[in-house]
Parts: C-alpha cells; sequence; structure tokens
C-alpha cells in the first residue's frame, strides 16, 4: 500500500492512541493562539518548529530534520508531514486535516500549503530565525502567492507558550524525577578509572528505565580539563583522582524536560578553589531563588546574580545567561528559547513559567564547576521543582 492507503488504515486503527493530552487542553492553546492572531492582524500562521507544532496538535517524532508545517487559521489546522511520518501524525494527534507528500518528492510540498493560505490570507505569520523553515519552501510559497505578506511572528507562540498549563507542570514535576534517578546512577558510578562514557551510560540506562521517551539532548558528562571547555562531551576520557565530573542531564516526559547539573569530584577531595567556585555557584542560585517572584523583570533579576557572581568574575568564564525557559522540546536541544534571564529583559516573571538556572563557571584550561536547579514561578516565589543534593562528593 502507498503512504495514502497507510494513514487510512492507521486512522481507523490507532487516531490519536498517544496523544499525549486531552482535546480540551490543545483546544485552550488553539484559542489563545487564534485570539493573538486576531489581535495582531494575522490570517495565518505557518509553523514549522517541531515544539510549536508538539504543542498545538500534539504530533511527536525523533525525525525532526525532515519538513513539517502546521497551517492555522481561525477555522482550520492543516498538518503536512512526509510519508514516512504518516504513523507519528495519526498515532499522537486528533487533527481533522493531515497531508502527506512523498519523503523523496520535496516538490509536491508547496501546493497543499498554497491552497490551505490561499483562502483570503492577506498575511501569514512566520518564524523566521528558526532553522526550520527552509527557504525554499517560504520563496516557493512567495512566488506563488505575490499578494500574500510573510511576516515575522515568531514571538507569538513564545508569549503563549512561556506560561505552562497545570498538565504541563505536571510533565515537568515527572521529568524532574525521572532526571534525579539518572543523577543518583550516575554519581554513584563516578571513580577513578572509569571513562566520561562509562557514567554517561550509567546515567542514560537509569533514565531510560524510569520511563524518559528519546530526550531532546543526551546525557552530558565530561572531566578533568574538558570541564572547563563550554559544550563538550564525553569522548572516552579516563577520570582522575581528584578530577571534577561535570553532569547534566534531562530527561523527557511527553516531551517535557526539567534539566538539572551537578558536579562531584572523583575521590571525594574537591580542592579549596573547587570549593569556593562551588560555593559561588551556590550563592548564584540562591540569589536568583529569592529575587524570581511575580513582577520582577528578567533584567533585574540578572543584576542581582550578577552581583552574586562578581567575587569570581574575574577567574571564571560565564555565558551571561543565568537562566532559559524550558518545556517540550525536541532535539537537539531543552532550551524552549521563550525567555531568558539575562541583562536586558524587560519581561516580567508570571506564574506558570518554568526556567532551568544553568549556572556554569569554568577556569579555562583547567575546569569547570556546574550546578543548577529547574524552578517553577509560583505566587509565592521560585519553586525548585528538581532536586540537586548540592555537594561536591
Amino acid at each position: 500500500m502507498d503512504f495514502n492507503a497507510y494513514q487510512k488504515a492507521l486512522s481507523s486503527q490507532l487516531r490519536g492512541l498517544e496523544c499525549p493530552f486531552p482535546e480540551q487542553e490543545f483546544d485552550e492553546r488553539l484559542a489563545r493562539v487564534r485570539d493573538g492572531m486576531a489581535r495582531e492582524d494575522f490570517g495565518a500562521l505557518l509553523l514549522t518548529d517541531p515544539s510549536d507544532i508538539f504543542y498545538l496538535t500534539g504530533y511527536s517524532t525523533f525525525e525532526v530534520s525532515v519538513h513539517v508545517a502546521l497551517v492555522v487559521t481561525q477555522e482550520d489546522l492543516l498538518l503536512q508531514v512526509p510519508s514516512i511520518e504518516m504513523g507519528p501524525a495519526m498515532m499522537t494527534t486528533r487533527v481533522a486535516r493531515v497531508s502527506g507528500y512523498r519523503w523523496e518528492g520535496i516538490g509536491e510540498v508547496l501546493e497543499p500549503l498554497v491552497q490551505a493560505l490561499n483562502d483570503g490570507v492577506e498575511t501569514v505569520g512566520i518564524d523566521a530565525w528558526h532553522g526550520s523553515l527552509r527557504q525554499g519552501v517560504l520563496e516557493g510559497l512567495q512566488a506563488r502567492m505575490p499578494g500574500v505578506r510573510f511576516l515575522n511572528n515568531g514571538g507569538l507562540l513564545k508569549q503563549i507558550r512561556i506560561v505552562k498549563s497545570d498538565a504541563e507542570i505536571r510533565c515537568l514535576r515527572e521529568s524532574a524525577r525521572i532526571t534525579a534517578e539518572g543523577f543518583r546512577a550516575a554519581v554513584a558510578a563516578v571513580q577513578p578509572g572509569v571513562t566520561d562514557n562509562d557514567i554517561a551510560a550509567e546515567g542514560a540506562r537509569a533514565l531510560l528505565a524510569a520511563g524518559s521517551e528519546f530526550m531532546s539532548m543526551q546525557p552530558i558528562v565530561v572531566t578533568g580539563r574538558r570541564s572547563s571547555v563550554i559544550h563538550c562531551n564525553h569522548k572516552r576520557t579516563v577520570v582522575q583522582k581528584g578530577d571534577p565530573v561535570f553532569l547534566e542531564f534531562g530527561s523527557a516526559w511527553n516531551r517535557y524536560t526539567a534539566p538539572m547539573m551537578q558536579t562531584v569530584v572523583a575521590g571525594g577531595d574537591p580542592s579549596t578553589e573547587m570549593r569556593r567556585v562551588h560555593d559561588g555557584c551556590r550563592r548564584i542560585v540562591d540569589t536568583l531563588l529569592t529575587s524570581i517572584c511575580p513582577g520582577v523583570t528578567f533584567d533585574q533579576a540578572a543584576q542581582n546574580a550578577e552581583k552574586a557572581l562578581q567575587p569570581l568574575a574575574g577567574k571564571v568564564f560565564f555565558s551571561g545567561v543565568f537562566g532559559y525557559t524550558v518545556g517540550a522540546q525536541f532535539p537537539p536541544s531543552w532550551v524552549e528559547g521563550s525567555g531568558f534571564i539575562a541583562r536586558g529583559g524587560n519581561v516580567e516573571f508570571r506564574p506558570g513559567m518554568v526556567f532551568h538556572l544553568p549556572i556554569c563557571l569554568r577556569i579555562p584550561g583547567q575546569w569547570g564547576i556546574g550546578c543548577s536547579e529547574t524552578i517553577l514561578v509560583t505566587d509565592a516565589g521560585a519553586e525548585p521543582i528538581t532536586d540537586n543534593p548540592w555537594t561536591l562528593g
């Protein structure tokens, strides 16, 4: 059978079987998006970010390298997937209109989109800064629809997604629980003579055994001098006595990830300088926990955190971002991108926002220490939903 027959067979047997939320949750999300479209005078949205499409439909797959699109109008939804993804589209969504194209026939993409967008639409919102929007698709649509304006509107979904529903928060709490299982296993494996791969393998095994789906980012484990370089990962490096071992894990539960960082010293004998830097990480996180509350801006929290960093500022490298939003994401990253706790951020914290506070302080060429919490903003302030033990040994 071809993929159209495959779609029909699956629709009758497995339609929506693994949709992660009830219809009411998606209806409420879609209503907020359509209200935003009406306010900003957009006749349609062309969404290509896998996490945006998941947010509105539940569509989930590990194959995120292919073109997928969701057209949103006030009256309709059209989900477009390649033939190889028709199975996930049937199992994970309840979208009535699903259009397939041959995986090898990328030229078939444009016509269904033109038909969906050509119903009196004058302005189409796109996320011009997201890598999932292929230039060939955008230019092809512009050539076929010269009277339609395609304008960047990536902020609309971000403004909505930044505040989590109760259902989303439950998913994030479950992710935090599973993430803790991975850390327990990985920390127990840290000892001189093992490799960073050995530690990562124990952590990954525990995460999967505890219920994690495929993760948006694989477990990160680095040791020794390599821990002083941002975004290195395990590479068969033997752990030496006294080396710091940096760990960063984040399980996925219904695509939601609550990550955490921890650093432990092999052999349990951290140097005075390591303790000083670790204390600095704790001081910064504690400052953020007391600063974050509804009505405070991201900039104000960042300025307070900078003061806590100041005693170490001339010695360590720090990225400048004290926190970023997390939620439902897909490879290659669990960063949601809807908010950053950094200088210049004039957005105010609101209840329901969820942030990872990744405090990594690195002495270039020597070592690095990283510790973090994922926190929920409540009416009363910041509530950690991860449970960092804050120990180096």
